[in-house]
């Protein structure tokens, strides 16, 4: 718990490819800002490693980032030391293509074992329900499973994580090079725990957002979308999730 009167340092990074980075970036703070002791560092990417060490909580919204060894090195150090991690989204999807399809190479092995996850692939956005899987939880508990409109993710994740809220589907990612990659699981997680040291990593796989101009250059326009950031369920976990991370909710 924090003492009155303390300044909380947050190192946010948002910088994700193919999403809508300024609306994402714009919540995220507005979120911080509910939190008079939270002084917000913004930044594009990892490479002020000092900063990071000094702060509480680390929260990224990103996608196709990938540290440097040596801000891989840093963020391992910040989690051993106690630090907190909220990763939002595509944090661990790092994309290349192969004659016209997405790849998902595991070109950053110890980054994704601090993230207990890496991306592999997603079909096209759709309806599914979230699941609440530790309804005894403090991050989750008394909120009630929830229908959201977004990119399904597929995950090759650590098993020991501790799943908190989990989904079902099946269909295949059309578009990838692994097109078919988890569509024979029955559950598959969209919020979980993974404890790093002293530290601990909070991930959520919801959230997709896509501004017009975000797809280029793949598609030159596409509609706008929103995901799970159109349900007041979503801001409730982002709360929570802050929360969390400062050390106002365990």
């Amino acid at each position: 718990m924090s003492e009155p009167d303390s300044k909380i340092d947050v190192y946010l990074v948002v910088n994700a490819r193919y999403h809508d980075t300024n609306f994402s970036r714009l919540e995220i703070l507005k979120l911080l800002a509910e939190h008079e002791d939270v002084w917000t560092h913004v930044a594009a990417d990892f490479s002020d490693l000092d900063t990071i060490q000094s702060c509480r909580l680390l929260i990224t919204y990103t996608c196709d980032l990938c540290p440097t060894p040596e801000q891989q090195q840093g963020l391992q150090t910040f989690l051993e030391n106690g630090g907190r991690w909220l990763a939002l989204r595509a944090t661990n999807a790092l994309i290349d293509f192969v004659d016209g399809k997405a790849d998902t190479p595991d070109l950053a092995p110890q980054f994704m074992s601090l993230l207990g996850s890496r991306f592999i692939a997603h079909p096209a956005i759709a309806k599914f329900l979230v699941r609440v899987s530790d309804p005894q939880h403090p991050l989750v508990a008394g909120l009630d499973d929830f229908e959201v409109e977004d990119e399904p993710y597929y995950l090759d994740f650590d098993p020991d994580n501790h799943v908190l809220l989990e989904a079902t589907y099946h269909q295949p990612s059309t578009g990838y090079v692994q097109s078919d990659f988890g569509t024979r699981r029955d559950s598959q997680p969209q919020m979980y725990l993974h404890p790093v040291g002293q530290g601990e990593v909070l991930y959520i796989t919801l959230g997709h957002c896509c501004g017009k101009y975000d797809m280029r250059p793949l598609v030159d326009v596409v509609p706008p979308h929103r995901g799970a950031w159109e349900t007041a369920t979503y801001y409730e976990l982002l709360r929570r999730s802050i929360r969390w991370g400062i050390g106002e909710l365990n």
